[in-house]
């Protein structure tokens, strides 16, 4: 099945779709923020939304929303906040925290994803616009906010399913633990449109050496984080597990209400 709109779209710029829907099945939008991350995240009943660090992926989501896609998953890795999370552990979202706005996801949905994987956190995520690589900062957000991950994309997907009223969930792998300091180089590896290059890595490090050994940690976390990301995946099946849940109206109410009772005592 392929939807009209995602035939003519430049695979070079920041945001990218790749439709992986068969038969008649709406697919689920995964949004995400890497190139690997969207290849995993490809499968049955799966539209997979790239976001690159210079684009907001709003008009892709009108799209999808137009064709009948009815619910939305931030998939891929995130920050570890929490002091007891290590790189390749699991988070289901119980809500998403953004600036100003708690908002609960679908109870139902991530009960499902919860019982797909064992040893999996269930706790709230904060979303951020840029990244959180400080230790001391992360420890700041943990302890302001109470989210155990963060990440960059949860809170749009979040501010999406608010907006058109979609069921929403959010799965995501901890690459970098709250006490791993991201050095520059590693952040030199990933292009605008969320690819990854080598090049500019070997330059950072040639330029300041002392990065190296650091850069070796992030680079086996990161290594951990992919393989469990794409375990987790493959355990998860199609749809996101989604399928079966179709009937949303009361699944929705109820997390709508959730989350108006998360917004009335917040944390921070």
């Amino acid at each position: 099945m392929r939807y009209p709109w995602s035939e003519n779209l430049n695979p070079r710029i920041a945001l990218t779709v790749e439709l992986s829907a068969v038969n008649t099945v709406l697919p689920v939008i995964a949004l995400v923020g890497l190139a690997f991350e969207a290849r995993i995240a490809a499968g049955q009943g799966v539209l997979v939304v790239c976001r690159g660090s210079t684009c907001e992926p709003s008009s892709t989501l009108q799209r999808a929303l137009r064709e009948g896609c009815r619910s939305i998953i931030s998939f891929g890795v995130a920050g570890g906040l929490a002091p007891d999370l290590r790189a390749g552990d699991v988070v289901v979202a119980s809500a998403v925290r953004d600036q100003h706005t708690i908002r609960a996801t679908d109870p139902i949905w991530s009960r499902r994803l919860l019982g797909t994987v064992p040893d999996i956190r269930h706790g709230p995520i904060v979303g951020v616009n840029s990244a959180v690589l400080d230790p001391r900062a992360k420890r700041e957000l943990h302890a302001g906010t109470g989210a155990v991950a963060v990440d960059m994309e949860s809170h749009l997907v979040a501010q999406a399913a608010d907006a058109h009223n979609l069921a929403f969930a959010a799965v995501r792998v901890v690459v970098d633990p709250v006490h791993r300091t991201v050095p520059e180089a590693a952040l030199m590896a990933l292009s605008p449109g969320g690819s990854t290059e080598v090049n500019p890595v070997l330059r950072e490090i040639v330029a300041r050496p002392s990065q190296l050994a650091a850069f070796i940690r992030v680079a086996f976390d990161a290594y951990v984080a992919r393989s469990a990301l794409l375990r987790v995946r493959r355990i998860i099946g199609p749809e996101f597990g989604f399928s079966g849940l179709t009937d949303s109206t009361p699944v929705k109410d109820g997390f709508i209400a959730l989350s108006r009772e998360l917004n009335a005592h917040p944390r921070g």
